[in-house]
């Protein structure tokens, strides 16, 4: 079996050469360069952040262990069951 010929590091690719001192001072910022080149409607939804919008009453992940016949009343109650358990628990917590 042939091994592949690695590519020397020196050579560059003509579609993504080096970037010089030059081309970082001339460099822009995306979303400058997004708005020439798509309009702004689209390059607002490009430069979108990713990922769950961000809220401000953050909650922490724990690991709670139930008995699954609690647990399967909990999710019977259908979509939201979370939320509304919480809501039991923090009722729960002010009448102690």
């Amino acid at each position: 079996m042939q091994r592949k010929q690695k590519r020397k590091r020196t050579q560059t690719d003509p579609e993504n050469p080096f970037w010089t001192a030059e081309d970082f001072r001339r460099a822009r910022p995306a979303r400058e360069v997004l708005v020439e080149q798509f309009g702004r409607a689209q390059a607002s939804k490009m430069l979108r952040p990713r990922g769950r919008p961000k809220t401000g009453a953050a909650r922490t992940s724990i690991s709670l262990r139930l008995p699954p016949e609690v647990l399967a009343r909990w999710k019977a109650t259908g979509p939201g069951w979370q939320t509304r358990m919480v809501k039991v628990l923090a009722k729960a917590k002010n009448v102690t």
